[in-house]
């Protein structure tokens, strides 16, 4: 039997990355015409895969609209295979729900079309989710394709020598942390293996003598694939001849032009017996260490702060909120949603999130994520606004000034609620600006406190007033510009129910709350009935755990090295000392906040680090001398770097809070906070997509890199059964384990260069300037491993809040939208399903064992859902599997 050669035309389409975003588009205009015309010209070419991205027809639209009928005719005939996904992204550095609404509107967009491609498609993604089985299954995708995170391949789509493969083949079964399987096809010798194949004799020999040999080193079957494209590659439009002449010169193979479906059902039919199996995440950990591109989690950090910052917006604050004021208007604003996930998600793709393109690429982003978030603002603002007509305030007096604060968080969270009230306004109608400013400030100021609903007198810090400018836009009529009096309140939330509401109010009055300190030893010690926090002079925290009577010692030690590397992989220069903040005790500490629920901190340290690496560096990196081989080193000179954080301890709270900032004017350098624990375990934990994800403290015997990064979201933990500590951050992707028993969270990692195949300049991946880093440590006995998760979650979303009229209302003044009984159940998302508008609840086990879960709106169970939230079933399991991804789906009532 004949071995049979499956040739898949194709460009792999990085939407941006060595160029700006708009040279990357010119070329894909003239890739679309070039297809075309192709499509008309040959009737022997098979089909196009559109890299599995439907924004290409978008971009190629925005330029041609006239080409809409010439597209739409092209995929009904299956010349343009699209689809399934919307860009190709970085699944590592987005989140769970971004991974999802991929997906979502990857798939309604190619079903506008047509039929997309039923592939998850991965070609080149930075390491593969662990969780990638059951979201593919979730959503109809029975395989997925992808180019890294399992030997054989190597960078450059070299085989490495070493002890074992992942899999002995380029296609395996794929099995996800929860046991769902799906069909695995690895691209081992790249997605280029058959690019540029030759339509002249003695050449097309040479080509198909090595190509042929490569595939079959590792094909499991006599169906071999070739991919006929690589990065921005212009169609082959002699392809048809080229496989001709294939044909008459091998006569024991037949070479046919092919697409994914055709292959995937006629490769899987003859699969053998011995096809081997992968499990969980895809990352390279048996190669090397070097080119598993980690290190782009450290890449730009701004981008990622950006990124988490949207991202809360959208799912966690937006989202939910418009989910609850469909109950007053019976709205949900789907279209302005989309809009706004379809600009975050432009800025996801692996090139673009990952920080290692070129500067102008970058800079584009930033107004992307800007008009994403303020989409989201104007939304969330909306709903907060339709809410607010309809919560009940009857029951304060009508000289209070009532407010409501929400937890739109999917768990319990504490922290604080600030609100800024408006007490009294004078309208620009009523007279000059400057006199309406005037007589504002010259009221006679007052003092207020905060009550509960039930007259209750509850904790707050509350400014002075002050008078400033400020407009109304009504929907009916013009603007309203005014000059208003203001305080602004910072109210303490211990605990607040997931997705809850509760309203307060402002009352004139002092308050009578007795006010005790946590802080003691001139702001060196911090003390609540959980924890004991003492800074040493180095600038170091010693904590006692009062539950579990564990001490740690020399928390919050600031790392300065030298990195030489660029935008994808940290290079320390050789034998390199790192430089230390306790070894340069010169810490100064400031009271900023005592009162008996907050304590706070400012702890400032200065530590000198040399300017930047010497000048061998840039020498080497215009060579594109490989980063291994460089021998820079860094300068002689050095500057000071001072380093401010605030540490906040609540009075019901383990967790501390750390903000951290610094003026950054140094380069090629790497700035990490680390965490000792003493503890030696074997493994630690971390939060990926839709996992809470148990990775090994120490490498496989092929890793050669000294530094082992990874990837995390909210949170890294590591412990043991009996205790343990987790560090939370906001958009501080990289973390790594140092000996077993250090957690180093990467703050800021500076850098020249792009990387990769050339010299590509970057001087602002730098990241000269002011940086801000938010972070926090709990510690927690085993029992409560869980809860620290879930205060991570809750820490990276605000609490949303709004003045109120005295009024009647039909909604409580204090209610939990939904109920939520589960200790491992990490909430995802709530929304409104663009299918009917019923209300979904998406989320996750955190844990590895089987978990009881209550999930009730107003006291009434949903039905299950899968990921493009459709039916799946007739009744809800109460039992929740290990790591079960779970969309459940309400009716209204």
């Amino acid at each position: 039997m004949k071995k049979k050669v499956y040739i898949i035309s194709h460009s792999h389409w990085d939407r941006e990355w060595y160029m700006a975003y708009e040279q990357h588009h010119m070329r894909l205009v003239e890739l679309m015409d070039d297809l075309l015309e192709l499509f008309e010209t040959d009737p022997d070419f098979n089909s196009f895969h559109l890299d599995g991205q439907t924004i290409i027809l978008d971009d190629y639209l925005q330029v041609r609209p006239e080409k809409r009928e010439a597209i739409q005719q092209a995929i009904d005939a299956g010349k343009l295979r699209i689809g399934p996904f919307y860009i190709l992204q970085d699944d590592f550095l987005i989140s769970s729900e971004s991974n999802v609404r991929n997906m979502l509107i990857g798939m309604e967009e190619s079903r506008k079309w047509g039929t997309p491609v039923m592939l998850g498609y991965f070609p080149d993604t930075f390491g593969n989710m662990g969780q990638t089985p059951q979201m593919m299954k979730q959503v109809g995708l029975e395989a997925a394709a992808f180019g890294r995170g399992v030997k054989p391949i190597g960078f450059d789509n070299q085989v490495l020598e070493a002890e074992n493969y992942s899999s002995q083949y380029s296609e395996m079964w794929w099995k996800g942390p929860d046991q769902t399987e799906i069909f695995g096809l690895l691209f081992a010798n790249w997605y280029s293996n058959g690019n540029e194949i030759p339509a002249e004799k003695e050449a097309t020999i040479r080509f198909w003598d090595q190509k042929l040999a490569d595939a079959e080193q590792y094909a499991s079957t006599n169906h071999l694939l070739m991919m006929n494209g690589v990065d921005h590659q212009p169609v082959q439009k002699d392809i048809s001849k080229a496989i001709r002449l294939a044909n008459e010169l091998y006569p024991d193979y037949e070479f046919i032009h092919s697409n994914f479906t055709d292959y995937l059902e006629t490769v899987q039919q003859d699969l053998p017996q011995d096809l081997g199996s992968v499990e969980g995440e895809l990352t390279s950990q048996e190669t090397d260490g070097w080119y598993t591109l980690a290190n782009t989690a450290s890449a730009r950090v701004y981008l990622k702060q950006w990124n988490t910052k949207v991202q809360r917006q959208l799912e966690n604050v937006t989202e939910p909120l418009a989910t609850m004021a469909y109950e007053v208007t019976g709205k949900y604003p789907h279209d302005q949603l989309d809009y706004a996930w379809k600009t975050l998600m432009q800025n996801h793709p692996h090139d673009s999130i990952c920080g290692c393109s070129v500067d102008s690429v970058h800079r584009e982003m930033i107004p992307r994520f800007e008009k994403a978030n303020e989409v989201g603002r104007f939304l969330a603002q909306e709903a907060l606004d339709q809410l607010a007509t309809a919560i009940d305030t009857s029951g304060f007096s009508k000289q209070s000034y009532p407010f409501v604060i929400f937890n739109t968080a999917g768990m319990p969270k504490t922290g604080s609620a600030v609100i800024t009230l408006e007490l009294e306004r004078k309208r620009f109608a009523e007279g000059i600006p400057e006199e309406l400013y005037q007589e504002l400030a010259e009221q006679p100021k007052k003092y207020y406190h905060v009550e509960t609903s039930e007259k209750k007198q509850i904790p707050a810090l509350i400014s002075e007033e002050v008078v400033s400018f400020g407009y109304d836009l009504p929907k009916d009529r013009f603007r309203v510009p005014y000059m208003a009096r203001y305080v602004t309140i910072e109210l303490p939330i211990d605990e607040m129910p997931a997705f809850s509401w509760e309203t307060f109010a402002l009352v004139e009055g002092a308050t009578d709350e007795k006010q005790e300190s946590m802080i003691t030893q001139a702001g060196r010690c911090i003390e609540n009935q959980f924890v004991h926090v003492s800074i040493k002079q180095n600038g170091t925290l010693t904590l006692l755990d009062k539950t579990t009577g564990q001490e740690f010692e020399e928390l919050l030690t600031f790392e300065d090295v030298g990195d030489i590397g660029n935008e994808y992989i940290f290079k320390q220069p050789e034998n390199e000392q790192a430089i230390l903040s306790k070894d340069q005790p010169r810490s100064t500490v400031e009271i900023i906040k005592d009162t008996s629920e907050i304590a706070q901190i400012k702890l400032t340290q200065t530590i000198d680090i040399p300017i930047s690496a010497d000048d061998r560096l840039e020498k080497e990196q215009q060579m594109v001398r490989e980063f291994r081989f460089r021998q820079a080193q860094r300068s002689k000179e050095t500057k000071p770097l001072t380093i401010t954080t605030l540490i906040t301890l609540r009075a019901e709270s383990k967790k501390i809070d750390f903000t951290t900032t610094i003026d950054n004017q140094m380069k090629d350098h790497r700035l990490r906070v680390l965490f000792p624990t003493k503890l030696h375990v074997e493994q630690h934990e971390a939060d990926s997509i839709f996992e809470v994800v148990a990775r090994p403290n120490q490498v496989s015997a092929s890793w050669e890199n000294p530094t082992n990064p990874q990837h995390q979201h909210a949170f890294v933990q590591l412990g043991d059964a009996t205790q343990g500590i987790t560090i939370g951050n906001f958009g501080l992707n990289e973390y790594e384990i140092l000996d077993g028993k250090t957690i180093a969270v990467t703050l800021l990692r500076c850098v020249g260069e792009m990387g990769d195949w050339g010299y590509f300049p970057t001087p602002e991946a730098q990241c000269l300037g002011v940086h801000q880093f938010d972070y926090s440590l709990e510690v927690h006995s085993g029992k409560d491993k869980f809860a620290t998760y879930k205060h991570a979650y809750a820490a990276q979303i605000p609490f949303s809040t709004k003045q109120l009229s005295i009024q009647v209302g039909k909604l409580s003044p204090k209610n939990q939208y939904l109920s939520i009984e589960g200790e491992t159940f990490a909430i995802t998302a709530l929304k409104r399903s663009k299918l009917n508008d019923k209300l979904v609840a998406r989320g996750f086990n955190m844990s590895s064992h089987l978990e009881s879960l209550h999930l009730t709106k107003n006291g009434k169970k949903g039905k299950p859902l899968n990921l493009l939230e459709e039916e799946c079933q007739e009744t809800i399991d109460e039992m929740l599997q290990p790591y079960e991804i779970r969309t459940v789906g309400f009716e209204e009532e």
